[in-house]
């Protein structure tokens, strides 16, 4: 492999939070991406990232035939099923190609040069890099680039609030206990000010209505799919953002923000979800809704791990 690296492969099945993980990290790097969506095909999929016989038989024929040589420098891949493809590609290209894995594989990490997980999974290994939260691409300049996108924001009253609106997972429940407490957190914290909000593709639309119905008091937005996704906006123009419990992906980007974030449970949070919470409030990073404080130090956390695969290629370790 050349370093610095000069081309990579982000390899998505196709969840758009898993590949934004691996465009930021990629852009991280300085490296030009190619990104191929590549979903598995049973039985592979049930095992991945475990091999069974077939290899790229996995592949639909017409995503067998780009999944071959030349290999990458890099490939990036975010998730279980990318993580067979990019085990395989390891092989394929005789370790010649830096394969790099986001999220726990739930296999020894020693199939990959590099993986890279949240510190709540609690995955050991040399070449196991850890994270607070997930990786992003918020930073400055990403955030200035969301206000100039959405410049008439500027104009809402103060507090701006940006509220993020994940969906159900196991063990989390989005009921009206949940919405009730969401939106007395929101008008706790946005006072007589407006919030932003929007919707993930994952919320229930009942319970989307229900937000909005008991929001439209306030002036601002709530965007539900229809449209252009305001959501740089929201962060950007953001004076606090309010946050459903169980997204790592929203926590973590919401607390790149360099804003309070504030984030509300009914009921006991799964075991992994409850640690990454404990470990926000341990470094401050979450706000209680009375908190008067107005700026809080941002989670950011890509460009740390960029640094430490570029030492890592560079020297070729594990």
């Amino acid at each position: 492999m050349p370093y610095p690296p000069h081309s990579a492969w982000v390899i998505s099945d196709g969840a758009a939070g898993n590949e934004r993980q691996a465009l930021a990290l990629a852009s991280a790097l300085d490296v030009t991406a190619r990104v191929m969506t590549l979903p598995l095909r049973a039985p592979w999929a049930w095992f991945a990232p475990r091999h069974i016989p077939g290899g790229r038989l996995a592949l639909a024929p017409r995503d067998r035939a780009g999944f071959e040589a030349p290999w990458p420098d890099v490939a990036i891949g975010c998730g279980r099923s990318a993580a067979l493809l990019t085990r395989m590609l390891r092989d394929l290209s005789d370790g010649d190609c830096y394969c790099v894995q986001i999220l726990d594989p739930r296999i020894d990490p020693r199939h990959w040069a590099a993986v890279i997980a949240p510190r709540h999974d609690r995955l050991e290994g040399a070449n196991v890099l850890h994270t607070l939260g997930s990786l992003n691409p918020i930073d400055d300049a990403w955030l200035a680039s969301g206000r100039e996108a959405f410049p008439d924001f500027e104009a809402l009253p103060r507090p701006r609030v940006a509220l993020l609106v994940g969906g159900p997972r196991r063990g989390i429940e989005f009921d009206e206990h949940l919405a009730q407490r969401v939106i007395e957190t929101v008008r706790a914290v946005a006072r007589n000010g407006s919030v932003l909000a929007t919707a993930s593709r994952r919320t229930p639309p009942e319970f989307a209505a229900r937000l909005r119905d008991a929001l439209a008091g306030f002036p601002g937005v709530f965007w539900n799919d229809e449209g252009t996704n305001p959501y740089p906006g929201l962060l950007g123009w953001a004076d606090r953002v309010v946050v459903t419990p169980d997204s790592v992906n929203m926590l973590s980007e919401a607390c790149a923000a360099g804003v309070p974030v504030h984030t509300v449970a009914v009921t006991p949070l799964p075991e992994k979800i409850a640690r990454f919470h404990a470990a926000l409030r341990e470094r401050g990073l979450l706000t209680e809704a009375g908190e008067t404080r107005n700026s809080v130090a941002p989670l950011r956390e890509t460009q740390a791990v960029a640094v430490e695969l570029r030492k890592r290629m560079a020297a070729r370790l594990p």
